[in-house]
């Protein structure tokens, strides 16, 4: 099958065949200054590359505390948890609605004991964890610190980030527990207890990966994002916390995906539309409120399972953009995970390619290399344009919360991811190895294996951990308490979660108080 004659471009901003100089000049600033188009630091990556942090976890602690070492001893330099389904619904290993999914998406974690397997031999002190959990993010964070404390690290000297954003779930996801309202309230919880307890801590990372994977446009990613940014800030100030207290450990999460020039301009004017609205718009008197600091990763829904090692060449062309975009950490996709979890060959190809545009391509010697580009300028005004029309829209709707509730992201995600859609069936939009340059027969890549047993030993080792515990219904009646009143819900959930209660326990003290969300 051959290449259609002509194409239609997976891009937002339509683009001239020619561009020449803009009408006016464009709002660059400095690197490190306001409005952070360039970049949110002076010197980037000239000082040192943005940091490795590649997502990894699958069926037990044990095997993923192998497969984190083995990554760090590769040269990675940060850490990123992938939690299976139950932990991430706050359901124990062997409640019945977990069967069958036990460790099968990321790693099982159901108690303290779990997770200092997970963390065994890996200095917290030194390197930096981001967790991707949302709707159980207090319980995880906590296990976390609890493991730091054995370790000795002060709270000062913890680093990372939690995800932590339930707005996208509603949207995008779907690992939601609760409803709106009260799992704002645990996100707010989350903010105050970390400005006390966690200084150096990221309290959210505000996703719109997601929101990409389900389809939305470049604009769209940027506009409802930084809507549900917006939401938290607005929620946290409710919640009598100060902006300027907050608002510099909010972090972001981009999605890579695979229009190479738009995708440079995306996060240029993410970057600087967010400092706009934050200094303009919310008030914020700080310079560090107003930058947004981003982890990216590149596109799974890019990757194919046909021609898997193709997905090598697009993996690297959107890590090379989220690069020349600013990113201050990267993920960058496993070739074979159209196929299933990635093996640890393919695990760590996928580093080494972040290692080669860090050290070999020379793009990290000088700052925003791309700045003053004809077609990137373009691209970045009309994305920025783009996104705050959509930001005002959920605004008169009544904000992101009001917005999902009514399902008015849903309904333009939807129709975006339609459009894709149609596109990529009648091959009008070109996606190599699925409908152009077909080849038949199998792919040849081996999928990870897991082990078989994994479920049963879970269980098994949760059964255990019950039996020797002491009692934990005073510690989870505390946190019962404290949700239905006004009180700081991650102070009592601590002090349970180190008397041995498990993730599903206090979960369903929450479910008790605050309901299950339904759509």
């Amino acid at each position: 099958m051959h290449n259609p004659a002509n194409p239609i471009p997976s891009r937002d901003i339509p683009l001239d065949v020619v561009h020449g100089p803009p009408t006016s000049e464009p709002d660059l600033g400095a690197p490190g200054e306001y409005p952070f188009t360039r970049g949110p630091y002076p010197t980037m990556y000239t000082g040192r590359p943005w940091t490795m942090r590649q997502y990894a976890g699958f069926g037990s602690a044990t095997a993923t505390n192998q497969r984190f070492r083995a990554l760090l001893a590769g040269g990675q330099t940060g850490l990123s948890v992938a939690f299976d389904l139950p932990t991430q619904m706050g359901l124990d290993s062997d409640d019945p609605r977990a069967e069958g999914e036990v460790g099968k998406v990321g790693v099982a974690i159901d108690t303290l004991a779990d997770m200092r397997v997970l963390f065994a031999d890996i200095p917290l002190g030194e390197v930096t964890t981001s967790m991707t959990i949302n709707a159980t993010a207090a319980i995880l964070l906590l296990l976390y610190q609890l493991v730091a404390e054995e370790q000795g690290v002060t709270p000062a000297g913890l680093g990372g980030t939690v995800q932590n954003d339930i707005l996208k779930e509603y949207v995008a996801r779907g690992t939601y527990i609760y409803p709106p309202a009260p799992s704002m309230r645990l996100v707010t919880d989350l903010f105050a207890y970390c400005a006390a307890e966690l200084p150096d801590w990221n309290t959210i990372s505000i996703s719109g990966y997601h929101i990409r994977e389900a389809g939305s446009t470049a604009a769209e990613e940027i506009g409802f994002t930084i809507a549900n940014g917006l939401a938290y800030v607005e929620a946290a100030q409710a919640a009598g916390l100060a902006v300027d207290d907050f608002a510099p450990r909010l972090s972001f999460f981009w999605n890579a995906h695979s229009n190479f020039l738009e995708e440079v301009a995306k996060y240029r004017a993410a970057r600087r539309l967010w400092a706009r609205l934050m200094r303009d718009r919310v008030g914020a008197r700080q310079p560090a409120s107003w930058r947004m600091r981003f982890h990216t990763q590149t596109a799974g829904s890019s990757l194919t399972a046909q021609q898997p090692l193709t997905n090598v060449v697009r993996t690297t062309l959107e890590a090379l953009s989220a690069v020349l975009g600013g990113t201050q950490s990267l993920h960058t996709n496993s070739f074979d995970e159209a196929l299933g979890l990635p093996t640890e060959e393919a695990a760590m190809l996928a580093l080494r390619t972040q290692q080669v545009i860090a050290h070999e391509s020379g793009v990290t010697d000088t700052v925003d290399p791309l700045a003053g580009s004809y077609v990137i300028e373009h691209l970045t005004d009309q994305l920025e344009a783009k996104a705050l029309a959509i930001v005002d829209r959920v605004a008169a709707a009544g904000g992101a919360v009001a917005a999902i509730e009514t399902g008015m992201v849903q309904a333009a995600i939807e129709e975006s991811a339609y459009r894709t859609a149609r596109a990529v069936d009648s091959a009008e939009q070109v996606i190599v190895g699925l409908n152009a340059y077909v080849e038949d027969g199998a792919t040849g890549v081996p999928p990870l294996e897991l082990d078989p047993d994994l479920e049963a030993d879970q269980i098994a080792s949760l059964k255990l951990f019950k039996e020797g515990r002491e009692d934990v219904d005073g510690a989870l009646e505390a946190i019962g308490i404290a949700a239905a009143g006004s009180d700081n819900v991650l102070f009592p959930m601590k002090a349970a979660l180190a008397a041995g209660a498990t993730v599903g326990e206090v979960s369903d003290v929450l479910r008790e108080v605050f309901g299950e969300y339904r759509p």
